[in-house]
């Protein structure tokens, strides 16, 4: 097999992973589909090149490639901070009751937002109703009904 024969090969195949990855990112493959592109590339238009030549060419290619490919993927998918509620940031939420509330009790539950938590209030609130929260105690909600 001659060098032209073996570039266009490498120029392929790495195009076939970098396609890959584009279509399935997260598996690192850009980086052996970069150097094997960049390597097919000097056989095809440097087929003389030589042993030493190639090998200081790919160790370069690939060190360069692995910093970009590590580069991009800390732009594209930065870490989402987690989300938290805290009880204070529910004062005045509006919700739904779905397990009836009653006073003296954490037996009822609210959903706000998409989060259920534990609720009490002054007096008996049924399934469904509308509430507001007025304040939180602990892990669970002080609730009215909805007027």
């Amino acid at each position: 097999m001659d060098f032209l024969t073996l570039g266009i090969i490498l120029v392929v195949i790495g195009a076939l992973l970098i396609l890959a990855e584009i279509s399935v990112p997260g598996f690192f493959i850009a980086v052996p589909g970069t150097v094997l592109i960049i390597l097919g590339s000097v056989y095809i238009f440097m087929p003389n090149i030589g042993l030493v030549s190639t090998v200081i060419i790919t160790i370069s290619t690939a060190v360069v490639a692995t910093l970009g490919v590590m580069a991009f993927y800390r732009v594209l998918a930065r870490p989402a901070l987690p989300t938290t509620t805290t009880i204070d940031k529910l004062v005045g939420k509006e919700g739904v009751v779905t397990a009836k509330v009653m006073p003296n009790s954490l037996k009822g539950k609210v959903k706000i937002d998409s989060e259920i938590w534990s609720a009490t209030a002054d007096r008996e609130i049924d399934v469904g109703k509308k509430v507001v929260v007025i304040k939180g105690e602990g892990v669970h909600v002080v609730v009215k009904e909805k007027r």
